[in-house]
């Protein structure tokens, strides 16, 4: 199964994890693949491998409960991993929520996070008429064999226990939300609030310019 943008010039197609992860550990600041099951989109353009779009649980068991919804029904956009590419991140992004709504038809919700730490706002989510709803910030620890900061349940999952971990306190990062149907719209939309900005003064970045170059690799 493949999608096109309407001027033909990307591609959206399943991925591999082999393609997935040479993405995230080249195309994205965090250098690192999100644990547990995910759905993997990569992205071409005139038939070069621009990286991938990945949707998964993310690192919160109860990602949907906030919203009355089950885990089968709510998912996070886990990784925009992109090079140098000329199509609009949004638009990307929106091609590849269809096609995830079309592999798991029950699901109703998909939430993401802009990492204010690195200088994210949400400018593609924005762009995309996400829903904003603040800030969200929890506790991490330090991974002792790589020295990585980790959110909790990743390392729980890793290691079974963190006992004994330096624990320190996450950037906040803000937080977005895509509904799916009417229903979950109606029911999420009074947690909608303005848009975050950047101070006056401040480089404001266009929605769909950011990129990260790194070299090429073809799937």
């Amino acid at each position: 199964m493949d999608t096109q943008t309407s001027d033909e010039k990307a591609k959206l197609d399943w991925c591999s994890f082999e393609a997935a992860k040479f993405a995230c550990l080249n195309y994205h600041y965090s250098k690192s693949v999100p644990a547990g099951k995910l759905v993997k989109i990569g992205v071409w353009e005139h038939g070069a491998f621009k990286g991938c779009i990945l949707f998964g649980r993310g690192a919160n068991n109860n990602l949907g409960k906030p919203y009355g919804l089950s885990q089968a029904e709510c998912s996070e956009l886990v990784r925009i991993a992109l090079r140098d590419h000329a199509t609009p991140v949004s638009r990307l992004v929106r091609i590849a929520i269809s096609m995830l709504k079309k592999q798991s038809p029950g699901l109703k919700l998909i939430v993401s996070y802009a990492d204010e730490a690195h200088q994210h706002l949400g400018g593609i989510y924005q762009a995309g008429n996400w829903l904003y709803t603040g800030h969200t910030a929890s506790e991490s620890a330090i991974d002792p064999k790589t020295g990585q900061v980790k959110h909790i349940r990743s390392l729980i999952s890793k290691y079974g226990s963190i006992a004994g971990f330096k624990r320190v306190k996450d950037a906040p990062k803000h937080r977005y939300l895509m509904p799916l149907d009417a229903h979950t719209r109606s029911t999420v939309i009074s947690l909608s609030r303005e848009y975050p900005k950047r101070v006056i003064g401040a480089v404001v970045a266009q929605p769909d310019s950011i990129r990260q170059t790194t070299v090429q690799i073809r799937s």
